[in-house]
């Protein structure tokens, strides 16, 4: 009886094991399948790649690898399957790509489309820098895209020294016309959508921000300061690995903001820092949401940031809500980067304009009161040195894979590199690489 009884406990225990598993997995369907269509979709659809070249590059990796995909040129989609589970991206022209969620999704996307104005003239392309420094940085370059030997698989590189170009590089199949993505570079991208929001009156960043879902408990304190700070105290996991709040948000949510707004409070607002995508989206939410209309608020963008920077036909690409993914998915050129980048190391100015209000800058780099010197408002730091060779006055925007613009006002330079650049064994070493330009400059 007792060998019988055994053998029961173990089989239900078995039993219950793979019905776990299977539970599991299906519940990673949706991030596995959404990974592959979103990203193979914008990659062919916006950044004009090869779908072969992007499948053995960046979607080589864990599951993702097994998804079968397919691209359909005629309607601008893609869809991904893996096991039984699948997943439709659609591209809209000016929009970008978006991950097909919820009923009549594809319908639904389609109707929220309005016609977008055509880009207006901006300033006068980069100028080309001293041609002496230029051969300084020429073998730095070539080492990093050509010779990997700074590890990774740069796409793009650029250096820009007193705003003029003093390196510039492509991996073979991109161009200076390439749209690449940012991943999290986006969330400084949103810091200067607020800053100029701002400075025009729209929104008080150090004012509670008055949301609906939050009334009635401590999550009404929040402002878009902690949020920017990453101190807002909301719940959140941010690991890639697994499925977690910031893959759940990406690849299964129609509303990414309200997604990451219904999260409950962990911590008082201001006091702990930790890094959320989920909180930059609420902040695009939100500033959305000063607008009468999605034709109004992308027209702001445009207008007030994009063009005033040169920025041509630049993708913030929108969730099934409608509102831009802050956190995860602008598609500019390298170039349009290093402007960006010089934008904040000329303190807010293009050229003799103001475009960000005065002090927004400063207010940029100020470390977050829990953060140990390394974050300031959706720009890294590195009051820490966590890039020991780097001067202390450096900010940066950091994205996922390797997506970095290093700002160093003591050097005057920006430096941007863009490509698929995997933790842990396939980062580029950006320490060594910004000792060498600032090496070879000197």
């Amino acid at each position: 009886m007792k060998k019988k009884t055994f053998f029961r406990i173990a089989l239900a225990l078995l039993l219950a094991a793979l019905l776990g598993g299977c539970l599991y997995l299906n519940s990673l369907m949706p991030i596995i399948t959404g990974y592959a269509a979103k990203n193979l979709a914008s990659a062919v659809f916006v950044s004009g790649r090869e779908p072969a070249d992007v499948e053995a590059l960046d979607l080589h990796f864990s599951f993702i690898k097994f998804t079968r995909n397919r691209v359909d040129y005629e309607n601008h989609t893609v869809t991904s399957r893996f096991l039984w589970s699948k997943s439709t991206a659609l591209y809209r022209d000016g929009y970008g790509v978006t991950l097909l969620r919820g009923r009549k999704a594809m319908e639904r996307l389609k109707a929220q489309a309005f016609p977008l104005p055509p880009e207006a003239a901006g300033p006068e392309p980069l100028a080309p820098g001293d041609s002496a420094v230029a051969a300084q940085l020429e073998p730095v370059a070539k080492a990093l895209v050509d010779d990997h030997a700074y590890n990774g698989t740069p796409f793009a590189f650029i250096v820009l020294h007193d705003g003029a170009i003093v390196a510039e590089r492509y991996r073979q199949g991109i161009t200076a016309d390439t749209r690449l993505l940012s991943w999290s570079m986006g969330k400084s991208f949103t810091n200067a959508l607020v800053g100029l929001m701002a400075g025009d009156g729209l929104v008080d960043i150090h004012a509670p921000m008055d949301i609906p879902e939050w009334q009635g408990d401590g999550r009404a304190a929040i402002t878009l300061n902690d949020l920017m700070q990453m101190q807002s105290g909301l719940e959140w996991n941010e690991n890639y690995g697994n499925r977690s709040d910031v893959n759940l948000m990406l690849h299964r949510e129609e509303d990414m903001g309200l997604f990451a707004l219904s999260k409950p409070l962990m911590a008082k607002p201001g006091t702990h820092w930790y890094y959320s995508s989920g909180s930059t989206n609420i902040v695009m939410r939100y500033l959305r949401g000063k607008f009468a209309s999605d034709a109004e608020f992308l027209a702001y963008l445009r207008s007030r940031l994009f063009e005033p920077l040169g920025i041509r036909n630049a993708c913030f690409e929108p969730d099934m809500s409608g509102t831009p993914v802050g956190s995860s998915y602008l598609y500019v050129t390298a170039r349009d980067y290093a402007r960006f980048g010089q934008l904040y190391l000329d303190e807010g100015f293009v050229g003799p304009a103001r475009l960000l209000p005065e002090g927004w800058v400063d207010y940029t780099r100020t470390p977050a009161s829990a953060s140990q010197g390394g974050y300031g408002a959706f720009f890294w730091l590195n009051q820490n040195r966590s890039c020991p060779d780097a001067p202390e006055d450096m900010f940066s925007c950091q994205g996922h894979d390797g997506q970095e613009i290093y700002i160093i006002p003591s050097k005057k330079l920006v430096v941007v590199v863009l490509g698929y650049s995997p933790k842990p064994d396939r980062v580029i070493d950006f320490n060594a690489l910004l000792r060498d330009i600032i090496a070879k400059l000197e």
